[in-house]
């Protein structure tokens, strides 16, 4: 779309606050375009939308917003997508609530590739993050883009993952384009722009409000297959990413995880109510028919490296559950001593973590 005129009429439409989604669709499928929205008089708009929401969709002025818009995707690598632009995520069109008007800052081509979504808690374990990365990881070399929400957590390390793959990457987020948050990942979305995208419905200058990111979610939910949830607490925002991926009609996976970890819990309660249980990658492309079976999938490998006989029997009474020290002196036979002198080049080594509460746990 080259018409700076329909860009207009296009951002005048969304810049408008209180017209939500819905009203918006109806208007434009009253009338046909956003110009001929704005050329309608008040009379034929208050037939379609409520009379205070049309008397402010024709007086509110938002003219210095429209110009920082159009000047802001004048920028190399801005770009802006609507739902009458071919670059549209036409995965989005399904979706129950698809946002008229995007932002996107890199390469527009990877919105439209076959995507996944990988969402999970923002204070997640060490684990978690490797398994988040690696499950990306695979699911990117089987040429699936991995999308996820930029959060700190499991979102970064799926983006991370991804990154190192062809496929890309694309991060949704919960401001402006023209603002990243958090802001420890500003680098992180700048390589994103550089290998895949980062898209926001939000006009420029958003802060990061509470309230944009269960939207954002919706985005997420929209542009996937399916959705793969990592770790999740009880009434987590990527629970919410789940459910409304179920009404989007999207396939939903999660990783289950130690009963004794809060952050199981989510993805517990995730598959009682019937999302998939996945131990690997190759258990997701198995269920989407995605192509071949990878020879090494994610999560497949649980060989535990080199170290020392008094290392291996460490890892294994350590098991897959968070362990206690005392616990695991009482399995192993050795001191507390002894298993802290082991312990510390074992974490400094990527083998086990420690969590909260004197706990330890492996990482496969």
């Amino acid at each position: 779309m080259n018409d700076c005129g329909e860009w207009a009429a296009w951002l005048r439409l969304t810049l408008i606050p209180e017209v939500g989604n819905a009203a918006r669709r109806a208007l434009l499928k009253a009338c046909g375009s956003p110009q001929a929205v704005f050329k309608a008089s008040l009379q034929a708009l208050s037939a379609i939308i409520e009379p205070p929401l049309a008397e402010r969709l024709l007086r509110h002025e938002c003219q210095a917003d429209i110009d920082a818009a159009l000047e802001w995707a004048d920028q190399p690598g801005n770009h802006l997508l609507t739902l009458a632009d071919a670059d549209y995520p036409q995965s989005l069109l399904s979706s129950d609530d698809p946002p008229l008007l995007l932002y996107a800052k890199g390469n527009t081509v990877v919105l439209n590739r076959p995507m996944l979504a990988v969402v999970g808690s923002r204070n997640a374990t060490a684990q978690g993050l490797r398994d988040a990365e690696a499950f990306a990881r695979t699911l990117g070399e089987a040429g699936l883009t991995i999308v996820s929400g930029l959060a700190l957590g499991i979102d970064a390390a799926a983006h991370r993952g991804a990154l190192a793959t062809a496929a890309g990457t694309v991060a949704v987020i919960g401001t402006g384009a023209d603002r990243l948050y958090p802001a420890r990942n500003a680098a992180l979305a700048r390589e994103i722009a550089e290998k895949g995208a980062v898209l926001s419905e939000f006009p420029l200058g958003t802060p990061a409000l509470g309230a944009n990111f269960p939207r954002r979610n919706r985005i997420i939910a929209g542009l996937g297959l399916g959705c793969l949830v990592v770790e999740a607490a009880p009434r987590s925002g990527s629970l919410i990413t789940a459910r409304l991926a179920v009404e989007s009609g999207r396939e939903v996976f999660a990783i289950p995880g130690s009963i004794h970890s809060p952050l199981s819990r989510g993805c517990h309660q995730l598959i009682r109510q019937g999302a998939k249980l996945v131990e690997s990658a190759a258990d997701i492309l198995e269920e989407l028919r995605w192509g071949a079976r990878p020879a090494a999938a994610a999560g497949d490998d649980d060989s535990t490296g080199t170290g020392t006989g008094d290392e291996e029997r460490v890892l294994a009474v350590l098991g897959n559950a968070p362990c206690a020290l005392d616990t695991l002196a009482d399995r192993s036979g050795l001191t507390p001593a002894a298993l802290l002198a082991m312990l510390l080049p074992m974490e400094l080594a990527g083998r086990v973590a420690q969590l909260p509460g004197g706990l330890y746990q492996r990482l496969h």
